[in-house]
Formats: C-alpha cells, structure tokens, sequence
C-alpha cells in the first residue's frame, strides 16, 4: 500500500475535485467509507454531490475558521492511500478499518491523548491504472485550535503503511529491493505511440542485456550502440577524458524529440558506478572506454569494434549453461539474507532472458516480462561494499544468447534454458521463504509463461518427431546426466528445425500464438503449477 501525502490551503476545491468527475472522467461514485466521529454522525455513504462535498469542507475547516490558526504551506492534509491493480479491490467496510487506523497512527484522533482533528477518506473508484484506492482529507487544525505535528509526516505514513499491510494482509511495499517507476507522460506516449511497454523498461532490459554481455566499460558502449539506442555520456565537470555517468534514449519518431534517461534512472543496479564493478578495469581499458564514449558523443562509429562482432564457438553453449548451474547451486546454500548475492543473481538471469526476449520476441513479450520481474530483485534501495557470499558469474549465458544463430547445437540451447529457468526459481525460493509474496507472485507467473513462449516458439519453428520418451533417453545415454537428458527430450520433441528461431513473420506470429494457445489449454488441464 503507497501512501501518498500532499498539503493545501483550499479545502474545499479539494473536496468538489474528490465528489467531481475527475479529470478523466474516472471517478465512480463518490462516497464516504470513513471520517471522525463527528462527522460521520452528520453524513452517510450515499454519492456525494457538489452540495455535499461544500457541507462537508465547511465541517472539515470550522476550528481553523474559529480560532484563525495558520499553518505554514497551508492547513489542508491530503493523503492518498492505494493498492497495487493486481491486489483488486477491497470492501468499503475493509477500507474504513485501514483508515481508522492510518489516522490513528498518524496521531489525528485523540487516542494519541491530544484533541482530535477533523477527517474524512473518501471513495471514488479505481484509478486510470485500475489501482483500487482512497482519498483522506484532513483538517492540521485540531478540535482546540493547535496545530497537528506534520514533522515527519511522509515517514510516519510509510511506517504506517508497513504496519496495516501486515495486520490487513496487503501486499508489502519492499523495504529492501524497488523498481524504478515511470511518469504519466511516458505512458501517454507508449500509447500514444502504441508501444508495447514505456521506453523507460525497453531502455533498462537492453542496458542490462549490453552490461551482463560485455567484459568491460568499451564494450558495453559499442554493444548498447549496436541494440540501436542513442548513447551519450555525462563528463567529470571541465573534463573529457573522466565519464561520471551516462544517459540513453529509443530513437524518436518522425516529428518526435529523443527523451534521455540516465542509467540510475533506469534501475538502481545499471548506474555506471555499479556496472563498473562488474567489468574489468585496467588503465588499459579506461583509455579505451573513453575513446568508446568521446565516438557516441559525436555520434562516430565505434572506435575499435570488438567482441560483439564475433561468434563465439559452439562449445561455449555447454560452458555457459554449466556455469548458470553453478550458479543455481551456490544460491542454494547462499543465506536470504544475503541480499547483494541475491540481487547479483537476479541481476544476470535477468539479463539472459531480457537476451532471449531480443532473439525470439518481434515485441515484447512473456520473456520480456520474465526479465522485467527478475530485474526487480536486483534493484536494492541500498548495496553493501560486497556481496557476504561470492558467487560464480553467468554473465556469459547472456553473450552467448545474443550471438546465436539457427546453428547452434539445439541441446545446449535446451539445456541453457532450462538452468535458467531453475536460477529464475531459485530466487522465487528465496523470496517465498522470506514472506515476499509481491515477488513470489510476480515471479511464478512471469517464468511460466516464459518457458510456455520458448516451448511454444520451438514448436512453431520445427517439425514433429516420434514421441521420445526419457527411458529411451537413458538407455541411448548412460552416462549423461538427468538435466542433459532432460534438456534432450525436449529437443527429440521437436527435432528438425533451428533451436533459436529468427524473429516471427506476420504469418509465423499467428503460428506461435496459436502454439500458445495450445500450450495453454494443456497446461490448465494437467499442470496448474504455482497458484497465482
């Protein structure tokens, strides 16, 4: 629950703004759920009109009024408490009780011993988001003409907002991990545009895609230069030789001007500070960096193209996916307290399927989500120096996902994938075990369909072999693992075609949702998985 808290002098434009339309004609019927006793003795939860929200403004401002107090930035307390869409909706007599008690910890009834002050939570339907929430308006004049103490008030709120969530069983506002959020204007334009998603999550999954692929700080400007984005760097004051920071943007429209967003902007893991920490530094390295950087400035080809204009070896498929399950298994006795471990992980798994999303997807889709999902656990309010407990990279999974062609061994591509998506439920574990339903939900939704959309992509790509069964597997390989036999009945079940399909055609894309749909249908029918 986000508790959101604004102050005012108009008290009653606000009340005829909470009973009124809206500016988008989104509010639905207006009503009161809660209020001071005084108050709800005089109004009941019938619609509010004009009249109405007046008659209870004028209640609302009477001890201001008598006694004439003034309050520096005026006496009007508004706070909106709201619920994440996913959480629907709850009852008006659920809403009245977490308002009772949001005023009571906010100290403005007079259980806190003091005189109470007048307040009203007003109801009008969800947002334009589908957010299900409430207004509260409240006099900062209390009954004895003192002031109500604001000191801290957004704290206090928050802090409040952490105890009802828990006594209410609301989803938890992480005080550890937090996403990046975005503006009104930026999803005005996404639709405006009809894009997919707002270039602020586009932006962050392709840096975090180009960071997890590259050794070092060159590197990850030629490649973020090559995923089509602009690129511009942000020098040490009087200098062009010291990067301090940088700033990305989506190549505009027609008619369009580019909006730039700087890398902690993005997420709190892709500030440059915190993507040095990953690459090699030698002064080497720095020189060429800012030879990368002075090039995308100017907007000059790269200087000295390296890595990412080359194909890795097939070998390096089985590698990688050897190195994601190294991974896997020191999560499992990796502490959840560990949070930068955490976070490290999430971080890289993230960015493979942000990797595979960039191969498979012509949009945006389910491993777009994935990667969006597992990027939140990676984004933490605050970093230790270092992470308790060192884990093994698997940065190379995503380079290597990147780099594929139709080539590639279809067994190392099975095989990568699903160590991945063991890693994705690792940290699904984690946050479980630690009561982070918010994540847990997010997680097993975003991974399911995930792997339904790679499952679904192969199929549609590749023809029909006779069903292979995982005896026949094991007596055709003794010796290889479960995992490897795994990794290769899934490809028996679809042998004939390229592991890694190029981006869909028009025709090919009503193929895979078609292949999806199926997908989906048997799943509801024999494996329910994780509840939602």
């Amino acid at each position: 629950m986000i508790p959101n808290i604004t102050q005012g002098d108009r008290m009653a434009g606000l009340m005829i703004y909470l009973a009124g339309p809206g500016r988008a004609n989104e509010h639905e019927e207006p009503h009161l759920v809660a209020g001071d006793s005084a108050l709800m003795a005089w109004h009941d939860d019938n619609e509010l009109n004009r009249d109405a929200a007046l008659d209870i403004a004028n209640a609302l401002d009477r001890a201001k009024q008598f006694f004439g107090t003034e309050v520096d930035g005026g006496h009007v307390f508004h706070c909106s408490l709201s619920l994440g869409a996913e959480e629907g909706q709850l009852s008006d007599e659920r809403w009245r009780a977490i308002a009772d008690d949001f005023m009571k910890e906010m100290d403005f009834t007079e259980d806190g011993g003091k005189a109470p002050a007048r307040w009203v939570a007003v109801r009008h339907g969800l947002s334009k988001n589908g957010n299900d929430h409430i207004h509260i308006v409240a006099s900062m004049v209390r009954d004895d003409g003192t002031k109500w103490n604001a000191w801290k008030s957004k704290y206090k709120a928050q802090q409040a907002a952490r105890t009802l969530e828990k006594k209410y069983g609301l989803n938890a506002l992480g005080a550890l991990r937090a996403e990046r959020g975005f503006t009104p204007a930026e999803q005005s334009k996404a639709v405006r545009q009809g894009l997919p998603e707002v270039e602020r999550h586009s932006l962050a999954r392709k840096v975090r895609v180009c960071a997890a692929a590259s050794t070092d700080e060159a590197e990850f400007v030629r490649r973020a230069r090559q995923e089509g984005m602009l690129v511009r760097p942000r020098y040490a004051a009087g200098r062009t030789d010291v990067v301090t920071g940088y700033s990305v943007a989506e190549r505009p429209q027609k008619g369009e001007r580019a909006v730039w967003f700087g890398g902690n902007s993005l997420g709190r893991d892709l500030a440059l500070p915190k993507l040095r920490a990953e690459w090699e530094s030698t002064p080497e390295s720095a020189t060429a960096a800012v030879a990368e950087w002075n090039a995308a400035a100017r907007n000059r080809r790269p200087v000295r193209p390296g890595r990412e204009t080359l194909q890795p070896s097939a070998e390096l498929w089985s590698k990688y996916a050897n190195d994601v399950s190294s991974l896997r298994e020191k999560l499992a006795t990796t502490p959840h307290d560990d949070h930068a471990a955490w976070a490290q992980a999430a971080r890289e798994t993230a960015a493979a399927f942000g990797a595979w999303s960039k191969r498979i997807e012509p949009t945006p889709g389910p491993l777009a989500d994935a990667a969006r999902e597992l990027a939140k656990s990676a984004q933490l309010r605050r970093y230790p120096a270092r992470p308790a407990v060192s884990l093994p990279s698997a940065r190379g999974a995503t380079m290597i996902i990147l780099a594929a062609t139709s080539k590639s061994d279809r067994a190392a591509y099975a095989l990568m994938f699903r160590q991945l998506a063991l890693t994705a439920r690792a940290i699904h574990d984690m946050h479980k075990a630690t009561d982070d339903l918010r994540r847990v939900r997010g997680l097993s939704t975003a991974v399911q369909a995930a792997s339904k959309a790679v499952e679904a992509s192969a199929t549609a790509h590749t023809l029909r072999a006779q069903p292979m069964s995982m005896e026949a597997l094991r007596q055709q390989h003794p010796e290889a693992s479960e995992e490897t036999l795994k990794a290769r009945l899934l490809v028996e079940r679809s042998r004939g075609g390229s592991p890694l399909p190029p981006v869909l055609t028009r025709p090919d894309q009503a193929q895979l949702q078609e292949a999806q749909s199926r997908t989906e249908e048997t799943h509801r029918q024999n494996s329910p998985g994780i509840e939602r």
